[in-house]
């Protein structure tokens, strides 16, 4: 049996260009990748040590890089070398023709940009898990934005987007049995984006949920009684919030997410 190939992609930002090449070059070979571990946005020597650890452990390993910052970069070359590690630099030699070309040094906070851009991304988005449905009332407080609405509105995905534009989003299902918490009220009004709909669409979306969950579609959620009670709650709700209200009916979760972006910048609801 033919040995396989281990490949490490090691970037200072994202690996994406290194796995991308790993993958044209491996197809041209009748041999079989054993695995491939991506590591993304490395920023240290400790994480090159480990890296560097875990390659030298495997017998056939390549390590296909796209590091920039050239202090990480000649330490990562000289413990590969050390080790009898592969190494192969993807970016080094279109940077250095570019460089020789025009005269210009390459950027080197680059990657330090992006792992920065990433780092943000990442806190956002664990900010909407971790406010998702209301589960604690103290990411009212701290959102930059939170979204009301009754259930299946598109609430979730539509704070998931909103992290993925670096915006902080909450979001809290209002049911007519159960009465919003106060911290709602102690918020800027502007910062709260109630989500309403039309009844026989929802009743519509919720009876495909109940089916799609192996449940009863004639189920009270999915009525029409109980669809208009939810909404008319809402709706009060918003009213007493003073809040933007946005009919997403027929309405994407990008759709939405621009219209709230839109009014965020100072627009209005088009």
């Amino acid at each position: 049996m033919e040995e396989g190939v281990s490949i490490y992609l090691v970037s200072d930002s994202n690996v994406d260009t290194a796995e991308n090449i790993a993958s044209i070059a491996a197809a041209h070979f009748d041999t079989f990748i054993e695995k491939i571990k991506k590591y993304s946005y490395v920023g240290d020597k400790n994480q090159i040590e480990e890296i560097i650890m875990e390659a030298a452990n495997d017998a056939n390993s390549i390590i296909i890089h796209t590091m920039v910052v050239p202090e990480l970069k000649d330490y990562l070359l000289k413990k590969a070398q050390k080790f009898g590690i592969k190494i192969v630099d993807v970016m080094g030699p279109v940077i250095n023709a570019i460089e020789d070309s025009t005269g210009i040094s390459p950027h080197t906070n680059l990657a330090k940009n992006n792992r920065e851009d990433y780092l943000k991304k990442i806190e956002v988005i664990e900010f909407a898990v971790k406010y998702d449905d209301g589960k604690d009332a103290m990411g009212i407080l701290l959102a930059d934005v939170v979204v009301i609405g009754v259930s299946r509105t598109s609430k979730t995905p539509l704070c998931m987007y909103l992290a993925h534009k670096y915006i902080k989003a909450a979001n809290l299902p209002l049911v007519p049995e159960i009465e919003p918490p106060q911290e709602l009220f102690e918020i800027n009004p502007k910062k709260i984006f109630g989500l309403t709909i039309d009844p026989e669409v929802l009743v519509k979306i919720r009876k495909e949920r109940l089916k799609s969950l192996g449940l009863d579609a004639n189920a009270i959620y999915a009525t029409e009684e109980r669809v208009k009670k939810e909404i008319k709650y809402a709706e009060e709700v918003m009213k007493r919030l003073g809040c933007t209200v946005i009919d997403v009916t027929n309405k994407a979760v990008e759709e939405t997410a621009n219209v709230i972006l839109n009014v965020l910048k100072g627009g209005e609801i088009s």
